[in-house]
């Protein structure tokens, strides 16, 4: 097996067997400490996660009744009850489906009357569950995590952000199709949050991710690209399919 510096990376033949592995991953993490906390993303690419994940526990091969989760993001201005909201998401393709309870189900509040409050309220829920022990992250085809978009500068903890106009086109789908009623602005958890997850694991399908995949693993640190940033973590997976590692060529670790 061979392994590229900094994050390990493995290609699997399908974007549903890199959903499915990631799925067990989970599984087996909680099987060996059934209090984990989870970090866990929205977005096209885990919903394939989720439904392998709400398949596992219909079938009784995992327990979610003592796990505690925070999502990395939500619209602002959006509420819970929206169509568009992340809530909505997060509810329709899992909560609804795992015993997760509600009370240990945390995301942020886009109607908070202050946001800069409501980030804090996040972070030191964070802080009060222990830390996130797995973090589940997505990747934009811009090179975002969370809404951790490119610029000068990164924020390290959560924080209200801009979204640009290409990660209000990837989000139009879930208002309409149209990318114009999709919010301008976002709360999310800043960078130092994400990185402080004791492990973390990128999980990216498709051949639109092939380019920003590879820079993401070869390419220099930067913070125009942020998830760049994940070489500098001491635990970090790569869950890729054929279509988004086309570009890493030969000697990664594939699975079948």
């Amino acid at each position: 097996m061979a392994v590229a510096r900094g994050p390990r990376v493995t290609v699997y033949p399908s974007d549903r067997a890199a959903a499915r592995a990631l799925a067990h991953r989970i599984a087996d993490a909680v099987a060996a400490n059934p209090e984990l906390v989870l970090g866990l993303p929205t977005g096209r690419t885990p919903v394939a996660l989720y439904h392998e994940l709400a398949s596992l526990h219909a079938h009784g091969r995992v327990d979610l009744a003592r796990v505690t989760t925070f999502n990395l993001d939500e619209f602002l201005g959006i509420g819970p009850s929206d169509e568009g909201s992340y809530h909505r998401f997060m509810a329709n393709h899992l909560f609804r489906r795992v015993n997760i309870p509600t009370s240990q189900q945390n995301m942020l509040n886009g109607t908070a009357p202050v946001p800069e409050r409501e980030c804090a309220r996040f972070e030191e829920a964070i802080a009060a569950a222990g830390g996130i022990d797995l973090q589940v992250l997505g990747l934009g085809t811009n090179g975002h995590i969370g809404f951790n978009e490119p610029a000068s500068e990164l924020q390290s903890r959560t924080h209200r952000v801009t979204l640009t106009p290409e990660t209000r086109r990837s989000n139009a789908a879930l208002f309409g199709g149209n990318a114009a009623r999709v919010p301008l602005e976002a709360l999310s958890m800043g960078m130092a949050t994400i990185m402080g997850a004791r492990a973390i694991v990128l999980l990216a399908t498709g051949k639109s991710k092939a380019s920003c995949i590879e820079r993401v693993i070869n390419g220099p640190l930067t913070t125009k690209l942020p998830a760049s940033f994940l070489q500098l973590h001491h635990d970090v997976d790569v869950m890729l399919d054929e279509a988004a590692g086309e570009r890493l060529g030969a000697g990664l670790r594939s699975e079948t």
